[in-house]
């Protein structure tokens, strides 16, 4: 198993740990608003990676955050005026139900960003001790980018031009370096014996660093360190969070622990571009979750998905959402035929002898070196449509034991990246009217058989005369 590191900038050996599972860590939401499909391209294509792993015998523990402290959460709450962590917490909710809603379940455990103040702190007082924080009085704590002399390693980055990154939360025009960034940001607050208060919209809470709330990247750290270790195997996002999230959690931990590195093999995430333009809410392509998934089927969007490599950008468009239902319907068309073959009575029509053993064993060898090469679902999936599009032809003529080896190709391919391979059923008043239809036909009562047909249809289902009887395919 081959994964494209980040950091070294080629494929390298995933080697399976000793007496423990392999341990991932991927970015979360920062849950100020609905999740949008940007979100889902990212967590979607993670699913699939480790739904695959998981079915090849990999044991993985999967861990993401859910930032629920953070200047954008707050502004919110306050136009809105509520309590920042409460408003949080709903859009966390809503995220949830957009994971369960999309098949996304692979996740172990969620960590919210707010349970873990106390390991935020113990770091941010480790980087103090070690000199690469410093206080600006009345401000907070800043971690000094040129104490750290490989900062700008994972995004290809002098010094220099790490002073272009801006991250949250560091404003600050009394930073000693531009490109420093928040470890914790004091909040003034009355004198008080509760451990956290609520100051003027702003959540705060009571440390040996005083009144306040953590920075973004800090947040990441303490909570991977808390689960992990110092040190762990995978770390996944998406593209946009490369720098400077990414590169400061390197700088935070590695500064911390005097341990390298702190991620074996970083994974980015290609981002989602709508009709060939980045998605923003002010070229009015915002695409959320909730409102994709009222126009479309779940699983139209993991098709769309699968059909790109994980490190590229995922394009959307009205045209690619058609290629993907068409995708799926000739999936489906599959299906239902090889399942009507197993079912039926008849022998094969067109009965002869034919190489499909071993078309099987090469299609699934071909499926499993793509994904075994830095999960390449894109060149994986065209090899099952590659099958399916020469096996299609000679479907009739299969033995029931061909068939049967057939269906598990597709549930040990396609079915362990989360695509349903179980045929669907038809509802028992269409089956009423095929039977009704096939004794028409039989006693030659051919126009009260197509009328049958055509209510049929009339119900959203295609009637289609095969060798081993009719078949009704919804539309």
């Amino acid at each position: 198993m081959y994964i494209f590191n980040t950091l070294s900038g080629k494929k390298e050996l995933l080697k399976k740990p000793k007496n423990r599972p392999i341990n991932l860590f991927v970015c979360g939401p920062t849950v100020y608003d609905l999740a949008h499909i940007g979100h889902a391209r990212t967590q979607l294509a993670f699913d699939v990676i480790v739904k695959y792993l998981r079915a090849q015998g990999w044991k993985i523990f999967y861990l993401q955050n859910i930032t629920d402290i953070d200047d954008k959460i707050i502004d919110r709450a306050k136009k809105e005026k509520k309590d920042p962590l409460k408003l949080a917490h709903e859009f966390e909710e809503t995220y949830y139900r957009d994971m369960k809603a999309l098949g996304i379940n692979t996740v172990d455990t969620y960590a919210r960003a707010s349970k873990f103040i106390p390991e935020i702190v113990r770091q941010v007082q480790t980087l103090i001790k070690k000199e690469y924080a410093y206080e600006i009085p009345n401000q907070g704590y800043y971690f000094n980018i040129k104490k750290f002399k490989n900062y700008g390693e994972l995004a290809r980055r002098t010094i220099t031009q790490a002073e272009d990154g801006v991250s949250r939360i560091d404003e600050s025009i009394k930073k000693k370096n531009k490109g420093d960034f928040a470890l914790w940001k004091f909040v003034n607050a009355p004198k008080s014996s509760n451990k956290y208060k609520l100051v003027k919209g702003e959540p705060a809470w009571k440390t040996t660093l005083g009144w306040g709330r953590p920075g973004w990247h800090i947040e990441d750290t303490a909570m991977t360190e808390s689960f992990f270790g110092p040190q762990y195997d995978l770390h996944g996002g998406g593209l946009d969070l490369k720098f400077p999230h990414h590169e400061a959690e390197i700088a935070q931990q590695e500064a911390a622990s005097g341990k390298k590195p702190f991620v074996k093999i970083w994974m980015h995430a290609g981002l989602i571009r709508i009709e060939n333009k980045k998605m923003s809410k002010s070229l009015g392509n915002f695409i959320t979750i909730e409102s994709f998934l009222k126009k479309h089927d779940a699983e139209l969007f993991r098709w769309i998905i699968l059909m790109h490599h994980y490190r590229s950008p995922a394009h959307y468009s009205e045209k690619l959402v058609e290629q993907s239902k068409k995708a799926r319907e000739g999936l489906d068309e599959f299906i239902q035929k090889l399942t009507l073959r197993k079912q039926s009575k008849k022998s094969a029509p067109h009965p002869k002898k034919q190489n499909i053993q071993k078309e099987i064993q090469s299609t699934k060898k071909s499926f499993e070196k793509a994904m075994e090469d830095d999960f390449n679902t894109r060149e994986a999936t065209a090899k099952i449509f590659e099958f399916l599009r020469n096996t299609n032809p000679r479907i009739w003529s299969l033995t029931k034991k061909e068939v049967e080896n057939t269906l598990n190709l597709l549930k040990e391919t396609l079915g362990v990246l989360g695509i349903n391979t179980i045929p669907s059923l038809t509802p028992k008043n269409i089956q009423e009217m095929m039977k009704k239809r096939e004794l028409s036909r039989a006693h030659k009562q051919f126009v009260q058989a197509d009328t049958l047909r055509k209510k049929i249809e009339a119900l959203g289902y295609i009637v289609e005369d095969t060798p081993l009887g009719p078949l009704a395919r919804k539309k």
